[in-house]
């Protein structure tokens, strides 16, 4: 206080406009150069960690369509921050079918009606340390084999015929969800989930996908109810990627990265 004006207004005003402009200078750089920059001070520190502020309201924006924005898909996600992780998760167009497509909104993936043929997409990035979670779903039919799961790179992408193609060999993990029966290296790994009378899946259905690479276990959700574990012992150290393979024409299947599963 100072012959009775309050210095703290002014105090507040300038560090609103300090970090007003800092959010201005953070738009400029790329996302590797602002995790960086989160390691600088305490208080770039915060306002990259503020992860609906304008900063990446702006980095969003500009990479996601307005149409996904606007839609249910990333409903489930709370911030900004979190929708464009989302979007740097999600299918990669260089890793999938001859025989399918990204569509513009960057989630959902369109398999072309190709006859006798078995097709598959993998996410843009692998895990093989910590702990993931990404919800799939399915928004056409499933036709006679639909399956999500995990794979490595060795994991082939297209096959004749309609087979269950995530899981047909040892580098990938799938449920079938037409006859929910676990596949992985060409066989059956039993039935999924384990209950009595288990609902068949519902197109449009948000299926979570749990991958705790620490344990080695692969895990699934439908409508927040856990289905128990599917499958232990993945491979240590090896990158696993989000993955489905598809033998129905015009099917389209979107992934939703989440991050960190929530316990409970």
């Amino acid at each position: 206080m100072m012959n009775g004006y309050d210095l703290s207004n002014d105090y507040v005003i300038a560090e609103l406009v300090k970090d007003q402009i800092l959010e201005n200078i953070f738009s400029f750089l790329n996302l590797k150069d602002l995790k960086n920059c989160m390691l600088v001070c305490k208080t770039w520190f915060r306002i990259l960690g503020d992860e609906n502020n304008e900063l990446w309201r702006f980095h969003c924006i500009r990479r996601l369509s307005e149409e996904v924005l606007r839609s249910d898909l990333l409903s489930n996600l709370p911030t900004y921050k979190t929708k464009l992780r989302a979007f740097l998760h999600a299918w990669s167009p260089n890793d999938c079918s001859r025989n399918i497509y990204i569509k513009p909104n960057g989630f959902t993936l369109h398999r072309n009606p190709v006859a006798q043929s078995t097709d598959a997409c993998r996410g843009k990035i692998g895990f093989s340390r910590g702990r993931h979670a990404w919800e799939v779903i399915w928004e056409g039919p499933l036709g006679t084999v639909a399956v999500i799961g995990v794979s490595t790179k060795q994991a082939p992408l297209q096959c004749q015929g309609y087979v269950g193609l995530l899981g047909s060999d040892e580098s990938s993990w799938g449920w079938n969800l037409v006859d929910n029966i676990l596949l992985h290296n060409g066989d059956t790994q039993g039935d999924y989930p384990m209950m009595n009378n288990s609902p068949k899946y519902q197109v449009g259905e948000r299926v979570r996908v749990i991958l705790d690479c620490d344990s080695g276990t692969l895990c699934f959700e439908k409508k927040y109810e856990f289905l128990g574990v599917a499958f232990r012992n993945l491979p240590f150290n090896t990158k696993l990627y989000p993955t489905v393979s598809a033998v129905y024409g015009n099917t389209e299947v979107s992934m939703v990265y989440v991050g960190l599963p929530l316990d409970g």
